[in-house]
């Protein structure tokens, strides 16, 4: 007998003129095979036909609000305010799905009552070809003493709890590129929060993302993960270092 779901998701994407990929990811939401999905859009105030499409295809699960924001993750943080389901996680508008079944895999690690967070692996995939792999994210099993090492989950793969948002907050705005970096080191490190790894893709990322666009953005990406590590506790330019090293295994 099929199992009853229990857990309602939210799944938030914020999104600014993307009408090449948009389509893409909400078709890739509307087809998990979870019965209990809600998917709430924040747009920006696309210029482009990105809320065209959006009202062409969106089904009634979909939950969608235009308003002009403050970047990526004021727009993050506004999806979030306006979701109502127990787990909340991120679908980015250049982003999709690896499988029809992935937010079922969320579901079942929640079961476990004492598990805060669940991520997953990620691929990036070449812009104009989704099925071809750039490069691989294999996260691994956490454990607390991998983070002064570098290690984090692929932000795009996680699934939180809400209580998670409502005790150690949202998205630090101040950080123009390195919001979710911060946001998981206050929430492993400062909460304590503990994750369940499944180890299957969860999501496919298009390269190129804002991060790493020009050398001025990698290099403020850089400065503000340094000023992430340090205001959360982590330590300093080691931790930095091998965060950045640590990249250096998803080409191979």
């Amino acid at each position: 007998m099929k199992k009853v779901p229990v857990l309602q998701i939210s799944v938030v994407t914020a999104v600014f003129n993307r009408e090449a990929t948009i389509a893409e990811a909400i078709g890739s939401v509307a087809a998990q095979d979870y019965g209990m999905v809600e998917h709430v859009i924040q747009d920006g105030g696309s210029t482009d036909g990105t809320l065209d499409v959006i009202r062409r295809i969106a089904g009634p699960d979909v939950s969608l609000q235009t308003v002009r924001d403050g970047g990526i993750y004021d727009g993050v943080n506004r999806g979030i305010v306006r979701t109502s389901g127990d787990v909340v996680g991120l679908m980015h508008s250049d982003d999709l799905f690896a499988a029809d079944d992935i937010l079922s895999s969320v579901v079942a690690a929640f079961e476990d009552p004492a598990i805060d967070g669940v991520y997953g692996d990620l691929d990036y995939v070449a812009a104009d070809d989704t099925s071809r792999i750039i490069r691989k994210w294999r996260s691994g099993p956490y454990s607390p003493e991998k983070l002064r090492m570098g290690w984090m989950p692929p932000h795009p793969t996680l699934y939180l709890r809400r209580a998670v948002f409502d005790r150690w907050g949202l998205y630090d705005t101040q950080f123009r590129i390195s919001a979710d970096y911060d946001a998981m080191l206050r929430y492993l490190v400062r909460g304590r929060i503990r994750l369940a790894y499944v180890p299957r893709v969860f999501v496919k990322m298009r390269v190129g993302g804002e991060s790493n666009r020009s050398l001025r953005k990698i290099i403020r990406k850089s400065t503000e993960d340094y000023r992430a590590i340090r205001a959360n506790g982590l330590g300093g330019i080691g931790t930095l270092a091998a965060k950045n090293f640590s990249k250096l295994g998803q080409f191979f």
